[in-house]
């Protein structure tokens, strides 16, 4: 079977072929602005009706253009998810299985068909894919990056601008915008481009700009219903959520006590970050606009992940639960982007290399797992051509050894989570009556022909796209395996997976 990797020599055939596609008459191609958060979860806006949060940039954005409330990643976690955006690849596909997993030679990815094609492009902030290397990579005629998370604070850091290292200057956030404006502003408007933006914030440990720190101290948080170590919140969930409660991801043990503070101290820093990301956004749009670029270019503002805050116990992301695979996604742009519009279509990080290859009249490699939703930006409620379903993919990590490989399949109704390698129970959500995931549904008799529907179609996906051999990452050693001992105990077999007994 053909390998969905393309070797290097491959790959240079491949871009000398794909081509902007023949067109009738004059099309002029927009310019692309991609702004990637990290961990950024789907409901921490304004717009979003959050208690205290402001995010002026985003609320305009959101209401200008258009909001997509069904968007998801196909793995949580930051480098798949990263590597994923720029392939339209899943990462059974794309091979970065981990944050220390360096892309393969040869892939292909989307900014290089752009700049292949006559795009100008330009990457700026956390790659992140391998943290050994913070050097240039191919499809960018541009690079401003660092090596692995980077820090937030500019002392004794450098940043890597076109393979030359010279010293930070800012707190993260606001210098990678600054990189990015200053290479708007030598923009030829005869030429189209590429800005990739792609933000270390807001991952933790949690470190809000000088100007925001404290901001919300005494803002009002409620723990979430599920995050209560109580009978109703165990009840059918499998035994390794239970046991992850005490552990680097769990509510009560996380990060092994690094950050020094409580899970509500860490989110109300979370949320003051937000703010950094929402200036830079309108930074970004006021230089478009000055420079009289806002009408031809497509903004799409989105993130690698969500993230839990004591759902369920967890904080993080990798799991399947909605708060860790649902992403905002906005889109704007008055000449290709139908202004003040949701639209509830299912899509996924995936798509969103096809939708860009597609607005930019390129051909989209058949290696490309993803589907384009560029008739989305027009007619919001046209699900004619659009996924009904999507796969999610997460794979054991050594270094943290917290949460077994997980797939699940998500529709407009249901979820279906399954767990491989590990002796536990599998998950159901009927996630329009029960948006929290609070009632398994896996054992319902009524159930059980959606169960059966859905783990064919789980399986099926995997297949078609070559997606059932298990990839795995470097075991270097134990991982952050450490347990509290004030903490909860291992959880027990539940009463479903004990055998009655012999008569």
């Amino acid at each position: 079977m053909q390998s969905r990797l393309y070797p290097l020599a491959a790959a240079l055939v491949l871009l000398q072929c794909v081509t902007a596609k023949p067109t009738l008459g004059e099309v002029s191609r927009p310019n692309f602005v991609v702004i990637l958060i990290d961990d950024l979860r789907y409901d921490t806006f304004g717009f979003m009706d959050h208690p205290f949060i402001e995010t002026p940039a985003l609320d305009k954005m959101a209401q200008e253009g258009m909001q997509f409330t069904n968007a998801f990643v196909t793995t949580s976690l930051c480098s798949p998810s990263r590597a994923s955006f720029l392939t339209g690849q899943y990462m059974h596909n794309h091979k970065v299985v981990d944050n220390a997993d360096l892309m393969r030679k040869g892939t292909i990815t989307f900014p290089q068909i752009l700049q292949t094609n006559g795009y100008e492009t330009a990457f700026i902030g956390k790659w992140h894919m391998g943290g050994s290397s913070d050097a240039p990579r191919p499809g960018f005629d541009h690079w401003v990056s660092f090596l692995g998370q980077g820090t937030y604070q500019p002392e004794k850091q450098k940043i890597n601008v076109n393979g030359e290292r010279v010293a930070r200057k800012k707190y993260m956030t606001d210098e990678l915008t600054d990189y990015s404006i200053d290479w708007l502003a030598q923009q030829d408007k005869a030429k189209p481009f590429l800005l990739y933006l792609s933000h270390k914030g807001v991952h933790g440990l949690y470190d809000p700009a000088p100007r925001h720190r404290d901001r919300y101290k005494e803002a009002s948080w409620r723990p979430p219903q599920t995050m209560a170590n109580n009978l109703a919140n165990r009840l059918d969930k499998p035994m390794w959520v239970l046991d992850q409660r005490n552990s680097w991801h769990g509510v009560e043990f996380p990060y092994h006590g690094r950050s020094g503070q409580s899970i509500e101290e860490m989110y109300k820093h979370y949320c003051e970050m937000i703010l950094s990301i929402d200036e830079s956004l309108a930074a970004v749009r006021k230089s478009l606009k000055e420079q009289g670029l806002e009408e031809n270019t497509i903004i799409f503002f989105t993130s690698d992940g969500g993230h839990l805050w004591g759902e369920h116990g967890l904080i993080d992301k990798r799991c399947a639960y909605e708060e860790s695979i649902r992403i905002p996604l906005l889109a704007f742009a008055p000449k290709y982007v139908a202004g003040g519009k949701r639209c509830d279509a299912i899509v996924s990080n995936i798509d969103l290399a096809p939708t860009v290859l597609e607005l930019s009249h390129s051909s989209i490699p058949k290696e490309i797992d993803g589907v384009s939703f560029a008739p989305l930006l027009q007619e919001p409620e046209n699900f004619s051509n659009t996924r009904k379903t999507f796969l999610y993919e997460y794979y054991w990590e050594p270094s943290f050894p917290q949460t077994p490989t997980t797939f699940a399949l998500r529709d407009s109704n249901f979820k279906l989570i399954q767990y491989q390698g590990v002796y536990d129970i599998d998950e159901l959500y009927d996630i329009k009556a029960d948006p929290q995931e609070t009632k398994n549904l896996i054992f319902q008799p009524a159930m059980q022909p959606i169960v059966k529907r859905m783990r064919k179609q789980l399986y099926e996906e995997l297949k078609r796209t070559n997606g059932l051999a298990i990839p795995l990452g470097f075991k270097r050693n134990h991982g952050s395996n450490q347990r509290s001992p004030e903490g909860a105990k291992r959880a027990e077999f539940p009463d479903r997976m004990i055998a009655p007994a012999p008569e």
